[in-house]
C-alpha cells in the first residue's frame, strides 16, 4: 500500500481542526484516514471497504436509534462517532421510545454490538469526535486503558490506526505459542516421571521403554485434549479426571489400559460384552469411540504410576491446565521435540514459528488464494458473491500438499489451518449476513479435509504427534465453523479422516506411493539441516544413491537430497514447491554441483528469502541460517520476488544465488580470472602444538633456552592478524642444524613432533614423520623473506570491508591467512571496497555468520574493472588514503578498526572515496547498492566466461 507524506497529513489536521459534525462530516473524514491507510480509492468510493450508518435489528420494546455510525468488516471495528467538542468519556441524553436516557459512547458502541451476529462482532470500539480518537480493543478487557490520538499528532500516530486495515492476529498467535510452550513444559515432567519409573523395569529393552513412554504420552495428551474441547462430553462433568481421581497410583496403569481399549471401540461393539462396560465399570461408558488407530496398539507397557505422576496428570496437566487454546501447528514440534533425546539435551522447547511458516506457504500458494478470496468481496450482487464463494471453496478442497520431510507436521498443520480459515471466510460470504434455519452435518459445509495433506517422517513417534497434531487442528476448525453457523450439535468423534502421514525414510521411498505426482498441488518443508562434514552413515548412503554420477556431490548439505528428489517427482507437472534450507546450498562451491543438476532437470526459481536466523526456542538459542526457495519445473506466469530484511522485491530473475541476474555458475578456479598477483595459503604447520608460543610463553622458553632467540619468528593465524596479536614460532629453514643438535629444549619438541606425526595417522601428517623441522607446505615461502604483501584472513567476521592489510614477508603465516606474492595498492584498493566484499559475501560460504574467503572462488574468479590510467591512479591514491588513516591511529588493531559501531570517522571518510573511486571504475554510480553491484558483477563474470 502506499502511504501518503506527512504535508498531507498536517493539512488534513489543520482542516479539521475544532470543527466536524457527526452526520455530514463523517464519512470525508473516515475515507481520507483509510486513503492515509493505504485502503484503494476503488474501495473507498463504491463503500465496499467501510459501512456507513449500517442498520441492525431491534429486538421486540427496544427503539432507540438502530444503526451503527461506521463499521468496517474485514477487521471488525465498531466507529461511535461524534461532533466536534463533545465530551468521550460523559454520558449524553439518547432516544429510547418515549423518553431519553443518559448513555456514553462506548456504552452506545456496546449496545451497537450486542446487536450484530456472532461472526460480525467486534473487535475494537473506536470513539472519535473528530479532534481525538479513542481505541479499545474489546477482545482483551474492555477495562484496558485505551489507546489515545490527537488528531494534532495524527502525522506521528498514524501506524497506531494499522488495525482498521490490517488483521491482526499477533496477539492470538502470540497467546497460543505461549500456552503451547507451558503444555510442553508439562508433558515434560510427565516424560521425566515416566522415565524414573520405567528405571525400575531393566528387563525391558530400550526401544520397548522408549516406544511405551512415548505412545502413552501421545495418549495422555489427547485425552487431555479431548476433555477440554469436549470431545469426552461437557468440560464441567470432567470425564477423564473423575475417572482417575479416586483410583490408587499404582492401579492407574491397568485403568488407563482399560480406558484405551474402549476409546478403540465401537459402540454397538460394545454392547456384545455389555457388563464389562456398564456394570464392572460403568465410567468407562461415559467415553466415545475414538477411532484413527491412536488407541490401537494394545502392547505397550503401562507401569503402576506414582503419587506424585498422578498428580502431575490430573491436578497439574487436567485440573490445572486448558488444552483446548494449544496451537496444533506449535504444540505438535514442541511435544515431539519434548520427548525427543536429542533436544531435550539442549535443554528447551523446539518449535518453528508460525511467522516463519509463512514465510514459505504465503508467497507459495496462500497470498494468491487470499487475494482471490478479496476480489470475490468487491463484487456488488450478493447472488454473484455467492456462487464464486462455493466455486472458491469447493477450489480449497481440491488442493493437496505433501511434506517429504514433516516431522511433528508443523508445516502440515498450519496450511490446514489457513486453508480452513479461508473456507470460513467463504462461508461468511455465501452467508451474507443471513442465518440458516436448518444447518444440517458438517460435511454439508465443511470441505477442505485433512484428507488433502500428505507427509513422510522417519521418525514412528513424530508420525504419531504429526497425525494428532491434525486431529486437533481439525477438531479446533470445526469449532469456528460451528460458532459461524451457530451449530453446536456436530460432533468430532469418531475420528471421520485419515491422516496421510507416512513413516519411512523419504530419500529411499518413491513418493508416488504416498501421493502420485499428478495430484499433487504443492511440496512445502524443513528437510534436515546437516553438513556435508556431520553427514552419517546412512546419511551419506542416501545421498550418493541421489546423486549418482554427479561429481564432487560429497561436498553437498544432506538438504540438497531433498531438492533432487523433488525435481525428480515433478517432471511434468504444474506442482510447485518451497523448501526452508541452511543457506549453504547457495554459496560456494556447492552451487554450480546442486544448481546445475536442478536447472538441467528443468527447475526455474519463483521466489526466495536471502539469509536469515531461524531461531531455535532452546536454551542454548542456537541459530541457523537460512534460506527459503520456492521453484516449479515450469515457468509461472507471474512476477518472481526476492525477500530481504523485511523487503519485497519483485525481480526478472532469480539465479542461484537467489540474486537478481543470469543463471551463472562461479566455478572454482586455480589461477586468477584476470592478469593479477597469485594469492597462496599460508603453512599447514602439523606441530600439535610443539613449535607456537604467545609472546609470554616465548619469553619464558628463551630464559631456559636463550641460544635459540634466533630461531623465532612472528607467526600469525587469521585471528592473530586481525586483532594484531601476533602468535611466534620455531622456525628452521636455512638453520644452522648443528647449533639446533645443542638446544636440548628444542630437540625436545622436534622429537615430541616426529613422534605426533608418525602416530597421528592421515596422509599429509604421516607423509612428513621423518622431517619434523618443516611444516606440511611451504607453499609461498622461499630463501628470500624479503618486502611486503597483503594478507587476507580466510575466516572474518561479518563487516562492510573485509578486514585485509600488508604483513611483512619475514613474519610466518598459518593456513587461515591468504597472501599475495607480491603487494599492490591498487590491488588493494579494489579488494577493499564494498565491491569485492559484495562479491564475497555472495560467491563464498559462511561459516554461522561469519565470512569464509577462498582463492579459488572469491579472488580467481572475481571480475576486475578495466579502469583508465586516471582511474587506476585515482583508486592508487584513495586506497594509499585508507593506510593512512589505519596509521592515525597506531594502538588499534583491524578488529577496532572495523568495528560497525567504532569505526573511525577518518577511515569511514577514506573508504568512501575509495569506494567511490572503484565504483566509477567499473561504471557504476556512488549510490549503488550490495545488490545492484553484484549484479553488474555477474553480468560481467558471465560476459568473461562466456
Amino acid at each position: 500500500m502506499t502511504r501518503v507524506n506527512k504535508k498531507e497529513i498536517q493539512n488534513f489536521v489543520e482542516a479539521w481542526s475544532n470543527q466536524g459534525h457527526e452526520i455530514a462530516d463523517k464519512v470525508t473524514y473516515w475515507n481520507t484516514i483509510l486513503r492515509f491507510l493505504g485502503v484503494p480509492q476503488e474501495q473507498i468510493d463504491n463503500h465496499s471497504f467501510i459501512d456507513y450508518e449500517k442498520t441492525i435489528k431491534l429486538k421486540q420494546n427496544e427503539h432507540f436509534n438502530g444503526s451503527i455510525d461506521a463499521y468496517i468488516p474485514s477487521t471488525h471495528v465498531l466507529i461511535e462517532q461524534k461532533s466536534s467538542g463533545v465530551d468521550l468519556s460523559k454520558p449524553e441524553s439518547r432516544p429510547n421510545g418515549g423518553h431519553t436516557e443518559k448513555i456514553t459512547p462506548f456504552e452506545q458502541a456496546r449496545r451497537y454490538d450486542y446487536h450484530l451476529s456472532a461472526n460480525e462482532r467486534a473487535y475494537y470500539y473506536v470513539l472519535c469526535n473528530f479532534d481525538q480518537i479513542i481505541i479499545y480493543d474489546i477482545r482483551e478487557n474492555v477495562d484496558t486503558k485505551p489507546v489515545v490520538i490527537n488528531l494534532k499528532d495524527l502525522a506521528n500516530d498514524l501506524y497506531l490506526l494499522d488495525f482498521l486495515v490490517k488483521k491482526d492476529e499477533t496477539k492470538r498467535i502470540q497467546k497460543e505459542q505461549k500456552i503451547s510452550v507451558a503444555a510442553g513444559g508439562l508433558v515434560s515432567k510427565i516424560y521425566d516421571e515416566l522415565a524414573k519409573i520405567f528405571d525400575n523395569y531393566k528387563q525391558l529393552d530400550d526401544d520397548k521403554v522408549k516406544h511405551s513412554i512415548n505412545s502413552l504420552c501421545v495418549r495422555l495428551v489427547f485425552c487431555l485434549y479431548a476433555e477440554d474441547a469436549e470431545l469426552f462430553g461437557p468440560k464441567e462433568d470432567e470425564v477423564f479426571y473423575n475417572y482417575l481421581k479416586d483410583v490408587e497410583p499404582n492401579q492407574i496403569g491397568l485403568k488407563l489400559k482399560e480406558l484405551f481399549k474402549v476409546l478403540n471401540t465401537k459402540i454397538e461393539d460394545r454392547d456384545k460384552t455389555d457388563a464389562f462396560w456398564t456394570v464392572e465399570h460403568p465410567k468407562l461408558a461415559n467415553f466415545p469411540y475414538v477411532n484413527g488407530g491412536l488407541f490401537a496398539d494394545e502392547d505397550i507397557f503401562i507401569p503402576p504410576f506414582t503419587q506424585e505422576l498422578k498428580d502431575i496428570v490430573l491436578n497439574d496437566a487436567s485440573k490445572g491446565f486448558n488444552w483446548s487454546d494449544i496451537s496444533p501447528t506449535v504444540f505438535g514440534a514442541v511435544f515431539e521435540s519434548t520427548l525427543n533425546p536429542d533436544t531435550r539435551r539442549q535443554g528447551g522447547m523446539h518449535y518453528t514459528s508460525v511467522e516463519n511458516i509463512h514465510k514459505v506457504i504465503d508467497p507459495l500458494f496462500l497470498d494468491d488464494l487470499k487475494q482471490e478470496l478479496e476480489d470475490i468481496k468487491k463484487y456488488k450482487n450478493q447472488a454473484t458473491i455467492k456462487a464464486r464463494a462455493i466455486k472458491f471453496q469447493e477450489k480449497l478442497s481440491q488442493l493437496t500438499f505433501f511434506d517429504p520431510a514433516c516431522g511433528s507436521g508443523n508445516f502440515l498443520t498450519e496450511t490446514f489451518l489457513s486453508l480452513r480459515r479461508l473456507e470460513n471466510e467463504a462461508i461468511r460470504l455465501e452467508l451474507g449476513g443471513e442465518s440458516v434455519l436448518d444447518v444440517g452435518q458438517a460435511d454439508d459445509w465443511i470441505k477442505v479435509s485433512i484428507k488433502q495433506f500428505f507427509g513422510i517422517e522417519i521418525n514412528d513417534f513424530a508420525v504419531s504427534v504429526a497425525k494428532t497434531a491434525m486431529w486437533i487442528a481439525e477438531d479446533q476448525m470445526m469449532k469456528e465453523t460451528q460458532d459461524l453457523l451457530y451449530a453446536p450439535d456436530w460432533d468430532f468423534l469418531p475420528l471421520k479422516t485419515y491422516v496421510n502421514i507416512h513413516e519411512g525414510n523419504a530419500l529411499r521411498m518413491d513418493w508416488n506411493d504416498v501421493l502420485g505426482n499428478y495430484a499433487c498441488h504443492y511440496i512445502i518443508g524443513n528437510p534436515p539441516f546437516v553438513g556435508p562434514q556431520k553427514v552419517n552413515k546412512e546419511q551419506k548412503a542416501d545421498r550418493t544413491m541421489i546423486f549418482k554420477g554427479v561429481k564432487r556431490a560429497g561436498m553437498l548439505d544432506f538438504v540438497a537430497c531433498w531438492y533432487a528428489k523433488a525435481s525428480n517427482y515433478m517432471q511434468g507437472t504444474h506442482i510447485q514447491a518451497a523448501f526452508v534450507s541452511t543457506n549453504s546450498i547457495i554459496q560456494g562451491t556447492q552451487v554450480p554441483v546442486l544448481w546445475k543438476y536442478l536447472f538441467d532437470k528443468g527447475v526455474t526459481i519463483n521466489f526466495a528469502y536471502r539469509s536469515f536466523t531461524w531461531d531455535s526456542e532452546a536454551k542454548s538459542k542456537a541459530q541457523v541460517i537460512c534460506v527459503i526457495i520456492g521453484f516449479s519445473i515450469f515457468k509461472l506466469n507471474k512476477p518472481k520476488y526476492i525477500f530481504e530484511n523485511n523487503q519485497k522485491h519483485q525481480v526478472n530473475n532469480i539465479n542461484p544465488y537467489l540474486l537478481d541476474g543470469p543463471n551463472v555458475f562461479v566455478t572454482p578456479r586455480t589461477k586468477p580470472i584476470f592478469d593479477v598477483p597469485k594469492i597462496m595459503k599460508g603453512i599447514d604447520l602439523t606441530d600439535n602444538g610443539h613449535y607456537t608460543f604467545t609472546y609470554d610463553e616465548m619469553i619464558s622458553f628463551l630464559k631456559k633456552e636463550p641460544q635459540a632467540k634466533s630461531l623465532f619468528r612472528k607467526y600469525y593465524m587469521g585471528r592473530d592478524f586481525i586483532n594484531s596479536k601476533p602468535r611466534y614460532i620455531l622456525w628452521f629453514k636455512n638453520a644452522d642444524l648443528s647449533k639446533i643438535r645443542h638446544m636440548p629444549l628444542v630437540m625436545e619438541r622436534i622429537k615430541a613432533v616426529k613422534e605426533f606425526r608418525t602416530n597421528a595417522g592421515g596422509r599429509d601428517t604421516t607423509r612428513y614423520k621423518d622431517e619434523p623441522l618443516r611444516p606440511v607446505f611451504y607453499r609461498y615461502y622461499t630463501d628470500e623473506h624479503q618486502g611486503n604483501a597483503l594478507a587476507i584472513p580466510i575466516v572474518s567476521a561479518p563487516r562492510k570491508y573485509i578486514p585485509m592489510g600488508i604483513i611483512d614477508k619475514s613474519a610466518i603465516c598459518g593456513g587461515k591467512l591468504f597472501l599475495t606474492e607480491v603487494y599492490d595498492t591498487y590491488l588493494f584498493g579494489i579488494l577493499e571496497s564494498i565491491i569485492h566484499t559484495g562479491w564475497v559475501n555472495t560467491v563464498c560460504t559462511r561459516l554461522g555468520q561469519g565470512l569464509t574467503y577462498t582463492n579459488t572462488i572469491a579472488y580467481n574468479d572475481f571480475p576486475f574493472p578495466t579502469p583508465t590510467d586516471t582511474q587506476h591512479k585515482k583508486i592508487e591514491e584513495t586506497a594509499q588514503a585508507i593506510l593512512d588513516a589505519r596509521a592515525n591511529h597506531p594502538n588499534s588493531s583491524l578488529a577496532d578498526l572495523y568495528d560497525p559501531v567504532m569505526m573511525p570517522a577518518d577511515l569511514r571518510k577514506a573508504h568512501k572515496a575509495n569506494d567511490k573511486a572503484v565504483l566509477q571504475a567499473y561504471g557504476l554510480p556512488a549510490d549503488s547498492s550490495e545488490a545492484d553491484i553484484v549484479a553488474h558483477l555477474f553480468k560481467m563474470y558471465e560476459d568473461l566466461t562466456n
